[in-house]
């Protein structure tokens, strides 16, 4: 997808990240692409890693390359990910799968986008 360029924004005076995001994105465009959310279900529709964050969380990442690919582009190109928690004793284990994820779609030391982590109880529905 070449017709996105992005760049990691960075500043010595600023503090720096404490995890596996970038302090901010630059961002130019001729074709934006807007993903919907993906959970742990693989294309069956079966639920991957019940009651492991870890595994949910690498199965999330894998589905959504599949739709970056399906736009013509890859994680290389992503500026943002919002990620839905349930419960905060899901966080480490969302990091870690995250981190075993990361390395493989963010390879030459590539920054991974901006990072919003949102926890709640539960979800309605």
């Amino acid at each position: 997808m070449a017709d996105i360029e992005r760049a990691v924004i960075t500043s010595a005076q600023a503090p720096q990240p404490l995890g596996a995001y970038s302090l901010g994105m630059s961002v130019r465009s001729r074709k934006l692409v807007y993903l919907a959310g993906q959970v742990s279900v693989d294309a069956d529709g079966t639920l991957v890693g019940k009651g492991d964050a870890a595994a949910q969380t690498q199965q999330a990442l894998q589905s959504l390359g599949h739709v970056l690919s399906g736009a013509g582009a890859d994680f290389s190109n992503v500026a943002e990910f919002t990620t839905y928690l349930v419960g905060r004793s899901s966080i480490q284990e969302y990091i870690k799968g995250r981190s075993e994820v990361y390395p493989e779609i963010f390879p030459n030391g590539d920054f991974p986008p901006n990072s919003r982590r949102i926890s709640q109880r539960g979800f309605p529905g």
